[in-house]
């Protein structure tokens, strides 16, 4: 039993970038204990965070603490996005580890729209949603909107700024989700490093929330979407190092 509770790693993000296979690689490890399930959403709930003192008993009650060997982590892609969770998790463990996947932000947005819509949380085509998502984020303010931030959540810069703000480069990992999907043994061997656990002992394709995809995007959407992250997506080489340029081009 864990003397001192508080967990040992997070995945944070982003969403519609392979979290949940991510989450389902952890749970099938022997020395990783996830949460009792994926998405907790503890760090992004106002409500919680709403007094001076919070209380962790309502987050330690998903985890089991019996084995002191075990590392314990969850995977809530919210976090990196919303804006207080990253203070908050620096408050609640400064050394915690922090594991971000990121993709195509083009191919994300249109993941996520369909998603939504496939949740009944979207009416609006994704060119239509695209062109009203200022306006309604704006009208979640103060708050962001968790559910029609298909562009917003694609700047991925400010968000490694943010938690690069309060967490060291050496503790943090950002996987490419194109890598994820094509060099899985690599990328699973730089996790285990990462954590500094064994091999994952599977290592086989996990497609855990395949999106059923209604229509492909317009080749127009692609387009402008490639014109607004162009500048975003050039940063982000800058800053992880990545060679993304084919998230540049245009597919015909």
């Amino acid at each position: 039993m864990r003397i001192n509770k508080s967990i040992d790693f997070l995945i944070v993000g982003a969403q519609k970038a392979g979290t949940s296979a991510l989450d389902q690689y952890f749970r099938n490890h022997p020395e990783i204990n996830m949460g009792r399930r994926k998405e907790i959403h503890f760090f992004d709930n106002e409500k919680l965070f709403k007094n001076s003192t919070v209380n962790y008993d309502k987050y330690h009650d998903f985890f089991d603490w019996s084995d002191p060997n075990i590392l314990l982590g969850e995977c809530t892609p919210n976090y990196m996005y919303w804006e207080p969770s990253m203070r908050r998790v620096f408050e609640y463990k400064p050394q915690i580890k922090i594991i971000a996947c990121l993709r195509n932000p083009v191919d994300r947005a249109f993941s996520s729209w369909s998603m939504e819509k496939s949740r009944n949380n979207e009416f609006l085509s994704f060119s239509a949603a695209l062109s009203k998502e200022a306006q309604r984020y704006r009208s979640r303010l103060p708050l962001q909107n968790r559910n029609h931030s298909y562009v917003d959540r694609g700047f991925y810069s400010e968000q490694v700024r943010r938690i690069w703000r309060y967490f060291p480069v050496e503790q943090t990992l950002f996987i490419k989700y194109d890598d994820l999907l094509n060099q899985r043994t690599d990328i699973l061997q730089k996790i285990s490093s990462f954590l500094n656990i064994s091999e994952f002992p599977n290592k086989e394709f996990i497609n855990v929330n395949p999106t059923q995809y209604q229509s492909d995007i317009d080749e127009q959407d692609r387009k402008n979407l490639i014109e607004i992250f162009q500048h975003e997506i050039r940063q982000l080489e800058l800053m992880l190092g990545w060679d993304c340029s084919s998230w540049l081009i245009q597919k015909t």
